[in-house]
């Protein structure tokens, strides 16, 4: 079985079966959530440097930094996920 890659941005990407939740980072316990990762080390960074601008929080307890808003990646997430449930169907 294929796994479906989610691209958050610059040529990164993750496994959509694997992404638990995809956050904005604006608000205190997100800030907490992203320090509390550092601190364990399952903090990554993929942001190229840019401004922090979605969370994703992976099954692995890992917390992944995109500088794609939240929304892109929410929609870019629920096409991936209608397009493999609709390849499924044939």
């Amino acid at each position: 079985m294929e796994q479906a890659l989610l691209n958050i941005g610059f040529g990164n990407t993750v496994v959509a079966e694997r992404v638990v939740a995809i956050l904005s980072p604006n608000s205190s316990p997100m800030k907490r959530i992203k320090d509390e990762a550092r601190d364990e080390r399952c903090l990554i960074d993929a942001t190229h440097g840019r401004k922090t601008r979605a969370i994703i929080v992976m099954d692995s307890n890992h917390v992944i930094l995109s500088a794609i808003q939240a929304e892109t990646v929410a929609s870019r997430f629920t096409s991936l996920v209608n397009d493999t449930e609709a390849q499924e169907e044939v």
